[in-house]
């Protein structure tokens, strides 16, 4: 219970008449007297707040970036009519910084008997599971002097999922995926290394794909055409260590890597192979195998939205040998992760012989764009220096990757914005090279 505002203000206009004419406790008494009573009464005919029934609906699920509508229903089973305001809490992180006020307050209105609704538009700020916290109801008398107050817990679950805004990138990529296949009309054959059919000559086809053998067969010139490998394995592994903690621009590299990982995801399952997840730090932290085309983006998706980065330092040889374990046959392993010396030089490098053996080695790292703009910086003595830093740092990435090559990995190395497409340009170079 609690008293408003207005019986405040009734209180303290009522005190000055009695400071000024009838200064004392009578005086007092003869103002606040009735302003008690009427508050008693006005507490009396508010709706209890303890009888309320609450429920919700509405979204379960929310990309990172767009909106959610919780609503809350509020049913009134006492013989009064509920004059409230109602709070909503969810955690901070539920809006943009400075709305959650507006968006969590309700004013309520409902006769006895009957039910209301009130929507809650969450707008998260960060992925993972965002839980309600207890929904607060303040019931105000007819006279507005006093209100009840209660809390209720609503039990409800938003989970935020990556935004995956380099599925933009989806289209143009399967676009060139066609073209290996040879689908697309273009002056040269597909570019895939298994035969698929022959079929007749059109102009424009590349005159070295003609098979004579089969033109002397038919009153037709026949042409061969050509697809890329199909059902091959690819094995996406997250290293959620305490690299991919470090924020490049507004997001942390992992979120960078979770991009890039199902734009790779979504054109791989596209072209006919088939993808697995591993995230792994000094601990398996999520795993996803065996899903269906049609299964996979919904269930790498939701395995990757409460994955967070654990500020712990990789256990390189744990993480390659629960690799091996995942797919013990080859495949094409993509391994993303940082490419700073020190985490590649004495943790990788020394493991990195036992996947390369079996496998085909894919390893794409998160650059920061900073870096670049340091490094082409001049007119100042701070600028030359930091110039210097980010040149420093950048040969150090260089020879890093280039050692990396050297034991037969193929590097991808890009900012955040260029890593999801320079990371499926890769694989499908890979595909038409049939190194998978």
């Amino acid at each position: 219970m609690a008293l408003t505002g207005r019986a405040a203000l009734i209180a303290a206009l009522g005190s000055v008449p009695v400071g000024i004419w009838a200064p004392g406790w009578a005086g007092l008494l003869a103002v606040n007297g009735p302003l008690a009573l009427a508050c008693a009464c006005d507490y009396a005919l508010a709706a209890p707040v303890r009888r309320l029934g609450l429920t919700r609906s509405g979204d379960t699920s929310v990309r990172l970036g767009e909106t959610a509508e919780v609503t809350l229903t509020v049913a009134n089973t006492s013989n009064r009519r509920l004059r409230a305001r109602l709070r909503d809490a969810w955690p901070p992180s539920s809006w943009q910084p400075g709305t959650e006020t507006d968006a969590s307050r309700h004013e309520l209105r409902v006769p006895a008997g009957e039910r209301r609704r009130v929507t809650t538009r969450l707008s998260p700020t960060r992925r993972g599971d965002r839980r309600a916290d207890r929904v607060t109801v303040r019931s105000y008398g007819p006279l507005g002097l006093f209100s009840r107050q209660g809390t209720h817990r609503v039990p409800w679950t938003v989970r935020v999922l990556p935004p995956f805004t380099s599925r933009r990138h989806l289209p143009a990529k399967l676009a060139r995926l066609r073209e290996l296949d040879g689908r697309t009309s273009l002056l040269t054959r597909g570019e895939g290394t298994e035969f698929d059919s022959l079929r007749d000559y059109v102009p424009g086809d590349d005159t070295r794909s003609i098979d004579w053998r089969a033109t002397a067969r038919r009153s037709a010139v026949a042409v061969r055409t050509w697809r890329p490998e199909r059902d091959r394995h690819i094995l996406v592994v997250l290293d959620t260590g305490r690299t991919s903690a470090g924020r490049v621009g507004d997001i942390p590299r992992l979120d960078a890597s979770m991009d890039a990982a199902l734009l790779l995801a979504a054109l791989a399952s596209r072209a006919g192979d088939r993808v697995d997840l591993l995230a792994h730090d000094r601990r398996v932290r999520a795993l996803v195998q065996g899903r269906a085309a049609g299964d996979l983006l919904p269930s790498l998706v939701g395995a990757l939205a409460t994955l967070e980065p654990e500020l712990v330092e990789t256990d390189a040889r744990g993480l390659t040998a629960t690799a091996l374990r995942t797919a013990p046959r080859r495949s094409l392993v993509v391994l993303l992760t940082s490419l700073d010396a020190a985490p590649v030089e004495e943790g990788l490098l020394p493991v990195l012989p036992q996947l390369t053996q079996r496998h085909t080695v894919l390893m794409a790292s998160v650059a920061d764009p900073h870096v670049a703009r340091m490094a082409a910086g001049r007119g100042t003595t701070d600028a030359v220096y930091e110039a210097a830093a980010a040149a420093q740092a950048q040969t150090e990435r260089h020879r890093t990757a280039e050692k990396l090559r050297r034991h037969g990995v193929t590097v991808v190395d890009a900012t955040p914005d260029d890593l999801a497409p320079a990371l499926a340009d890769a694989y499908l170079a890979l595909k038409a090279a049939g190194r998978l």
